[in-house]
């Protein structure tokens, strides 16, 4: 760190000192000295000059959205550390690839670059790219709804599958423009975006093609017996599930590779179904066959980490439910007119359906909603190899189920209003971004009808139901848009951050005693962790509060309950560098922060007044190393819950790329145990999204559907009075609010734990 000499002025009883220096950025040159085309329109490299680049923390780019755009820019924060791991820094010169342009367009392309200092500086190129001729039609949609300034969606970039190119996959916003196409010469397969990338499954291999353009072959799995990859890659436990054909079985048979493409998990579907069916007594050569046969018909796999179980959908038959470690079968959810529901050796697994739900038919890419219900998109189709084929309906439709596992009961919960004028029979998908903001793809609309055109269709939904984007494409088949994902580009980070609860902020009364505001975390893993703690109190009059903690102090003890760390006034901590390099710096010179790097176990954060003053107060906890082999494992505060404003008030963050599940919980009653008085009889718990929207409530935990997952992770409260909720949530902020039932008042504790 740079050595500076202090000015100091003033008079006997005020001194005021500031550096003689100049920060980093100041201090630094970099000049952008020119930039190369890359293997499409939509990447280009600049070269940057960098008179320092020891000093350089991240580079971001922003690419500004055309005039008249709804699109968020899209823009990527590069860290130095990840640019020469990628060969790109050669100080001093360092190469930055900028994606995302704009084809045939002179694209305005904002840089930030950030300092190990705290400081920053801002520079505005140009980049002028060639056209590109787009087989796929992809940038000339027949707009049905055109999106508005007026319109709110959660999204704004979408990544689809066409085999009608040698670019795949490609990426639009959701104003219909194209922004990115893959670089690999790849026209079938299979697809995801994981790891900032895209993954495709074609013949036996794997291959990644990074944002840059880099092209990478992951994995050749032909040694496995696989023939090739088809339909869907889906996000598994710890990488991605791949559905594939093997010499011996087709269409089901499933895999799970980590991001550098090692084989992690296999899922034969013919051994799985076969062991069961024997089990119970029935012949399993009546119902699976060796290939060419399509008696299974894969297409789509979901993880769902709250139960640890692996979701697959057979077209043919169900969506079936296995336990992740064991693959035993857990349930079965499908029409029970099929062949399946003959056997009783499978019927015993089935949901039956609540009053007025219908089962999905010809079920497509399962996933696992916000609120843990199951969405699926079900074509309407019956079997066309299993007889008796079962129902048939002339539409499709998304729908999502909330599922009883105590009861053995499915009820459908929503469907998409239009579900009776699309007729679809194949393809298709329909996934949830932030809660209830839907992106639905019909691949084949009005497909097998003779004498009509055939169309493909992308659509949006927000969190209130509007219609926010409606985009038509011509089409043959399903080769032109299937399985559209929704992605998040605005502010893409590399390396990429993983799902998990980052940080946590909470708001509470700080009283005296043992009426103070107490937090707590634990640190998971093998790795010290790098984090920031902050107290705020007197800042907090600008965001219009009125009585808050004039001088708040932060005191950290680890789990024998010894003082490990204090802070009165964050500039005294000795690692206040680390605060503002990285954008913490408390807004007044009274508040407390603090940065320590801490080892694995449990720790408690205490924020008092100074000398014994009372108010309101902020303590908040961030991850500075998400990416370390160290987890968050639960964050948690204990506060007075009073009423009307005075409640207990706790937020919390996502990880910047992915999803992750959660376990929020209200607890009261059981503190008494530890010695807690005055404890919250009845706590309720609700959740709230960043636009200030309630997603999920519960007052009695045993009351919430998804209760028994919460008590298989080990998280059911002590007492039937209080709240706990599973939420698989996009990444994003979020803020649970504990108040007393009723009006009650007393000491309670809320509580969030990512599930690993």
């Amino acid at each position: 760190m740079k050595t500076c000499s202090l000015i100091v002025v003033g008079a006997v009883f005020m001194v005021f000192s500031h550096p003689a220096c100049g920060t980093q950025a100041d201090d630094t040159t970099i000049r952008i000295t020119g930039h190369t085309a890359g293997p499409t329109p939509f990447i280009s490299r600049l070269t940057l000059d960098v008179s320092n680049t020891s000093v350089l923390k991240s580079v971001q780019f922003a690419i500004d959205s055309k005039p008249g755009s709804v699109t968020r820019p899209l823009s990527g924060t590069y860290s130095t550390d990840y640019l020469v791991s990628r060969g790109f820094e050669h100080p001093p010169e360092i190469i930055l690839p900028v994606y995302g342009l704009y084809a045939g367009y002179a694209n305005t392309v904002r840089l930030t670059y950030r300092f190990m200092d705290g400081s920053s500086k801002q520079a505005v190129t140009s980049i002028t790219t060639a056209t590109f001729n787009d087989p796929c039609g992809y940038d000339n949609p027949a707009i049905l709804q055109r999106r508005t300034n007026a319109t709110d969606l959660s999204y704004d970039y979408v990544m689809v599958k066409g085999s009608c190119s040698n670019f795949e996959p490609a990426i639009i916003d959701t104003d219909g423009a194209l922004r990115w196409v893959g670089t690999g010469g790849i026209s079938v397969g299979s697809f995801i975006f994981f790891d900032n990338a895209a993954y495709l499954g074609h013949g036996p291999h794997l291959t990644r093609i990074d944002l840059d353009g880099t092209v990478t072959l992951v994995g050749d799995y032909s040694n496995l017996g696989i023939t090739n990859f088809h339909h869907n890659i889906d996000r598994g436990k710890v990488g991605i599930i791949l559905d594939a054909n093997t010499t011996t079985q087709y269409n089901s048979v499933n895999i799970e590779v980590d991001a550098s493409g090692r084989v992690l998990k296999v899922w034969d579907m013919a051994n799985i179904l076969s062991a069961a069916m024997k089990a119970g007594g029935d012949d399993p050569s009546q119902f699976v066959y060796p290939t060419p046969t399509d008696w299974f018909h894969n297409n789509g796999v979901t993880y769902n980490r709250a139960d640890d179980s692996v979701i697959i959908s057979s077209r043919e038959n169900f969506l079936i439910c296995l336990d992740y470690e064991t693959s035993a079968i857990k349930w079965i959810l499908g029409d029970p007119t099929k062949k399946w529901y003959q056997f009783p050796s499978l019927r015993k697994f089935a949901l039956t359906m609540a009053p007025g739900s219908l089962p999905p038919i010809g079920q497509h890419s399962p996933s696992i909603t916000f609120d843990q219900g199951l969405m699926v998109f079900d074509n309407g189709n019956e079997s066309i190899f299993q007889i008796p084929r079962g129902a048939h309906r002339d539409f499709a439709s998304p729908r999502k189920y909330s599922l009883d596992l105590v009861g053995k009961v499915a009820t459908e919960v929503w469907n998409f209003p239009m579900n009776e004028s699309i007729h679809c029979p194949f393809c298709s998908s329909v996934y949830e971004d932030a809660p209830y903001n839907y992106l639905i793809d019909y691949s084949i609309v009005n497909g097998g009808l003779p004498g009509v055109p055939v169309f493909a269709e992308l659509l949006g939904l927000n969190a209130a139901g509007e219609t926010i984007f409606f985009y038509r494409y011509p089409a043959t088949d399903c080769g032109k848009i299937y399985r559209a994902l929704p992605i998040h580009l605005e502010n893409t980070k590399f390396p990429t951050v993983g799902p998990q609860a980052l940080n946590l902020s909470t708001r509470g009364m700080v009283s005296v005693g043992d009426n103070v505001l107490i937090g707590g975390f634990i640190i998971t893993g093998t790795d010290p962790k790098t984090i920031v703690l902050r107290a705020l109190g007197p800042s907090l009059r600008s965001f219009g509060l009125s009585g808050v903690l004039s001088d708040p102090v932060l005191s950290v003890y680890n789990s024998s309950r010894t003082l490990i760390a204090t802070n009165d006034n964050w500039q005294s901590d000795p690692n206040h560098f680390v605060v503002e390099s990285n954008g913490l710096t408390p807004a007044n010179l009274l508040e407390s922060a603090m940065a320590p790097t801490l080892a694995p176990g449990a720790y408690t954060v205490i924020v008092r007044g100074k000398d014994a003053t009372q108010g309101i107060g902020l303590v908040e906890l961030y991850d500075l190393s998400p990416l370390s082999n160290s987890k968050l494992g639960n964050i948690s505060t204990r506060d007075s819950v009073g009423t009307l404003d005075n409640v207990l008030i706790s937020g919390f963050i996502v990880g910047d790329v992915d999803s992750a599940t959660v376990v929020v919980r209200a607890i009261g009653p059981s503190l008494a145990s530890l010695g807690v008085s005055g404890a919250l009889s009845d706590p309720t718990l609700t959740i709230y999204d960043s636009t200030g929207a309630a997603i999920a409530t519960n007052d009695n935990w045993q009351d919430n559907v998804n209760a028994i997952d919460i008590q298989k992770n080990g998280l059911a409260p002590p007492n039937p009075s209080e709240s706990a909720l599973v939420l698989h949530l996009p990444a994003g902020s979020y803020t649970a609010i504990v108040r007393g039932a009723n009006g009650d008042t007393g000491v309670a504790l809320a509580e969030v734990y990512t599930l690993h």
